[in-house]
């Protein structure tokens, strides 16, 4: 009986680390990361395609901290002409030890991983994952990005082991939204 429930065990470990070695992304968050610095108006550049931002252009997100300490998120874009905008909140689990790791809520307590996987040193470009390798999201503080900012974060994401190819690249172009 012993020998089955080992057997049993070690099938299910081997299992689990096969699976996670088969999406092969590493979703590791970066060690550093100034939240003060990290503030603001953040542009999306790209990202991959998912039911809430489908077909939405001039999408950004802006963070602050509210009087009581905690993150404040709005993200907002342009769908079909309309501004939509979702107001959710952000926390930091273990700020000291994983700053770069947060849990955002856009409904309730339903809260998902948002994992800052590439910050550049003057905090004008970044490289945003969760656990999944189905988010991946390259935001700047402008609403473009040069060139080597560009290949550097793409560069980034590749080797980190997600699929550049799957990027849509967000219009920031107001006139050709409507």
């Amino acid at each position: 009986m012993k020998k089955l429930i080992m057997s049993a065990a070690t099938a299910v470990l081997f299992s689990a680390v096969s699976c996670s070695a088969v999406t092969g992304h590493d979703s590791t968050p970066v060690s550093q990361l100034d939240l003060q610095r990290y503030l603001g108006t953040w542009y999306e550049i790209a990202r991959y395609d998912h039911k809430f931002e489908r077909g939405m252009d001039d999408v950004t997100a802006e963070y602050s901290v509210t009087d009581d300490g905690k993150i404040l998120v709005i993200n907002s874009g342009w769908k079909d002409g309309v501004r939509k905008v979702a107001e959710g909140k952000a926390k930091c689990p273990d700020p000291v030890g994983n700053p770069a790791h947060l849990r955002v809520s856009f409904f309730l307590f339903f809260y998902a991983d948002y994992n800052i996987l590439y910050i550049d040193p003057g905090y004008t470009h970044v490289l945003i994952g969760s656990k999944s390798d189905k988010y991946l999201w390259i935001m700047s503080r402008t609403p473009t990005l040069d060139e080597s900012a560009r290949n550097a974060i793409l560069e980034e994401a590749a080797r980190r082991g997600y699929d550049t190819s799957k990027l849509i690249w967000v219009n920031h172009d107001r006139s050709s939204v409507k």
